[in-house]
């Protein structure tokens, strides 16, 4: 089911935050995996590494996912005028709003004082909603990238 009509397609074409998205998404999953593998070198004990890095880490992605959380609300503005939950991105913005609850419960349990193992846990769990949310992403980037295809065709006939 195509997000665009063909007025919005060419504003998402012509917004400078689909190239900040552009830009911003893949730092974060760059971040995302010097995350995970620092938690799974903790985790395993595979490596001598201080818990500090590990909320480090889930900090720089916590920061990240955010700052890509608010870029996409203007780029949801300017397209769809809505700033967040339009219909068109609904799934993803529920998908992101859970994966940002579970980034930042790591701190709310940080500061209650739950132990480090279950913090690593729970950062385990902070990463794994954000792959589920941006496969979201990817899914419809494929998706949007077959009807743009399929309007350009329409168009040249």
């Amino acid at each position: 089911m195509p997000r665009y009509t063909p007025e919005q397609l060419a504003k998402r074409n012509a917004s400078v935050w689909t190239d900040i998205q552009i830009i911003l998404a893949p730092l974060q999953f760059f971040i995302f995996l010097g995350g995970v593998t620092l938690n799974t070198l903790y985790y395993f004990n595979l490596a001598s590494i201080d818990f500090y890095w590990i909320s480090v880490a889930i900090l720089f992605k916590t920061l990240f996912f955010a700052i890509l959380f608010i870029t996409g609300m203007f780029f949801e503005k300017e397209i769809f005028d809505k700033w967040v939950y339009s219909k068109e991105f609904l799934w993803e913005d529920v998908g992101s709003t859970v994966a940002a609850f579970f980034h930042l419960l790591y701190f709310v349990m940080a500061w209650v004082g739950f132990s480090e193992e279950v913090l690593v846990k729970e950062a385990y769990i902070a990463y794994l909603t954000y792959v589920l949310n941006a496969l979201q992403y990817l899914v419809r980037i494929i998706l949007e990238k077959n009807n743009e295809r399929k309007l350009q065709k329409q168009e040249s006939f």
